[in-house]
């Protein structure tokens, strides 16, 4: 059998759904799909409409098997989510939205018994961004729920599920600061024991792995061959990492943008970890201990911006350094390094839709990158993946701050690439694009020095 050539990427965001179809041997997008990720108000509790999203697979798969021909799926997604399937493999309850504040009424209990940091690498976070957390909670509140749970697994694998009738989990998703995985012994931690759940988890998969072929059903219905295999599926910040993981050499870093602006380093100097500080491990898609540290910086970006979004020009970009303007952390004060401060501005706060503001928020996410570099003991050079590489004054901006080569992935559909490469095609993969910084260097410097000073960092 020929290899794949089209690959078609189920990408589920925290903000959008995608559907990418990527051509392997140039490892371009031949199109891409979009449709909001809307979070549904409950009952029992807010949560993704996974079907709505389904709807969406199957009429892009349809569009894209049409115009173009599809020969193998691939999935990546947000991270922080698990679907409880029933015996007949129908969900047992609607897939929370992590980001509802429902499991604070139980975190008090849930600290008691969750494992340590040694151990797993997960920090506690807030609300449900802790699987194990969510799953304590909803056992709590639907005290049925537990039993009616055959099956439990990761985010990537329910779609892997629906597509395939499989059931799985993978490494790189377990590793997403879930409390469930022991990431230094590739094994499930004993959370699974506390909450009774041992027996329930799936198997924990390579996301390179083949899952199966898509069901007879799903064939006739999108006009796929029924031999369309699709593999295992890839946490979304490892799908950004994977393709570097394949060729690069020596340290470097990846900086994944999206709703979550995430560093992972490889290589470095390899500093102990501050869970205060949003450091975590990952789990790369070779099994491997990654680390980490976050912040939402997508969020953080439309929280200022707004409306109003609008491209700095060197005028903007030469007043804010002058005058010293400033965003101090934090925007989202529940992630990120810089948790439970307030942010504030540092002279006046420029007007919406103004170049000033757009050039002082892209210097305050850069810098809010560069603190995550920093804990992660970066020492090589930085690629950006996603919609913050196509922001010339945060990577200059990162560039200065940092001291590291910074280097642009071009990717509309940043993960997109990683995870087609989860059915071969290494060879393919491109040098990301050095990106030159503009503006004055040493102004950048002192700006970012004096940022640094202000937060104290």
């Amino acid at each position: 059998m020929s290899d794949p050539r089209h690959i078609a990427v189920i990408d589920i965001g925290k903000t959008n759904v995608k559907l990418a179809l990527v051509d392997l041997p140039s490892l371009t997008e031949v199109a891409v799909l979009s449709q909001p990720n809307r979070v549904r108000p409950g009952p029992p509790w807010p949560h993704f409409d996974t079907e709505r999203h389904w709807v969406f697979i199957l009429r892009g798969l349809t569009q894209l098997h049409s115009d173009h021909g599809i020969d193998a799926i691939s999935i990546t997604t947000h991270g922080a989510s698990v679907a409880l399937l029933d015996q007949q493999g129908a969900l047992a309850a609607p897939i929370l939205d992590y980001e509802h504040d429902g499991p604070s009424a139980t975190a008090a209990a849930y600290d008691a018994i969750r494992p340590s940091f040694a151990q797993t690498g997960a920090p506690r976070l807030a609300n449900g961004l802790n699987i194990g957390a969510q799953l304590h909670w909803q056992f709590q509140t639907d005290p049925g729920l537990h039993a009616r749970t055959a099956h439990i697994l990761t985010y990537p694998q329910y779609w892997g599920h629906r597509l395939t009738g499989q059931l799985a989990s993978d490494v790189t998703s377990l590793g997403c600061h879930t409390d469930l995985w022991l990431p230094r012994k590739g094994a499930l931690s004993g959370l699974v024991d506390a909450l009774d759940i041992r027996q329930k988890m799936t198997p924990a998969h390579r996301p390179g792995d083949k899952l199966g072929h898509i069901l007879p059903p799903i064939a006739d219905q999108t006009g796929l061959s029924p031999n369309t295999p699709v593999a295992c599926g890839i946490h979304d910040s490892n799908a950004s990492l994977y393709p570097h993981l394949l060729v690069e050499r020596g340290p470097f870093s990846v900086v994944s943008t999206g709703t979550w602006v995430i560093v992972m380093t490889l290589g470095g100097t390899d500093p102990p970890l501050d869970p205060a500080r949003d450091t975590l491990l990952n789990v790369n898609a070779l099994g491997q201990i990654v680390p980490s540290a976050r912040f939402m910086g997508g969020r953080e970006f439309e929280t200022i911006q707004g409306e109003h979004k609008v491209e700095a020009t060197a005028a903007d970009l030469a007043q804010v350094l002058d005058e010293g303007l400033m965003l101090l952390p934090a925007v989202d004060p529940t992630t990120g390094p810089f948790q439970g401060r307030e942010m504030r501005w540092l002279g006046p706060e420029p007007q919406q839709g103004s170049g000033q503001r757009s050039a002082a928020l892209a210097f305050y996410l850069a810098l809010m990158t560069q603190t995550c570099l920093h804990l992660t003991g970066a020492t090589g050079r930085v690629i950006v993946e996603g919609p913050f590489a196509r922001n010339p004054p945060y990577l200059s901006m990162l560039a200065a701050a940092s001291g590291h080569p910074v280097n642009q992935s071009h990717s509309a559909t940043g993960t997109s690439l990683g995870a087609t490469l989860l059915h071969g095609g290494s060879k393919s993969v491109a040098e990301p694009t050095p990106f030159q910084p503009v503006g004055d260097l040493n102004k950048l410097r002192e700006y970012a020095r004096i940022w640094r000073a202000r937060v104290g960092d």
